[in-house]
């Protein structure tokens, strides 16, 4: 997907349909910087945005994400590039997420033993120090389960989707 393109034909159009940016903003529930930032290529409008956006301006959305209007026999062509490039975003989306999830993991468990480490453990209240010791191996336990669930989940929403 070129967000660039896409963006140049988000701005032909809406100059075709004599609208502002924050006049178009307010057609679709967004601020005039969001529409800005479609138009220099900086982001794509989420699906919602794309099927108003499609509506106002009688395109179809294939043609707004591949950038230009297109005849019958393009159409087609065109449908599988958008959707080859939605399903390769999909997949930097997914690795982005799973990245960040295992970073999540290893600073809670690093912190875990940071803590375990440098706790003092007083002699004379050596129940109460385990008992620390202990809560603090639980809730990085169970902060990495919830990173696992959610990586599990992530991983199966995306596996529905395609």
């Amino acid at each position: 997907m070129d967000t660039q393109k896409t963006g140049r034909f988000l701005k032909e159009l809406r100059k075709e349909k004599g609208f502002t940016q924050e006049q178009l903003g307010e057609k679709i529930g967004v601020t005039n910087k969001t529409v800005s930032r479609w138009e220099n290529g900086n982001y794509m409008p989420p699906v919602e945005c794309l099927t108003l956006l499609s509506e106002i301006y009688g395109v179809s959305i294939n043609e707004l994400v591949y950038g230009q209007r297109l005849d019958n026999e393009k159409l087609a062509d065109a449908a599988e590039d958008n959707l080859k490039g939605a399903l390769e975003l999909n997949e930097q989306y997914y690795r982005k997420s799973e990245k960040i999830l295992f970073i999540m993991m290893a600073l809670s468990t690093v912190i875990a033993i940071l803590i375990i480490i440098l706790m003092p453990i007083d002699k004379s209240n050596f129940a109460l120090g385990l008992l620390l010791i202990l809560l603090v191996v639980a809730l990085a336990f169970i902060s990495n389960t919830v990173n696992i669930v959610a990586l599990i989940l992530n991983k199966e929403r995306i596996e529905r989707k395609n």
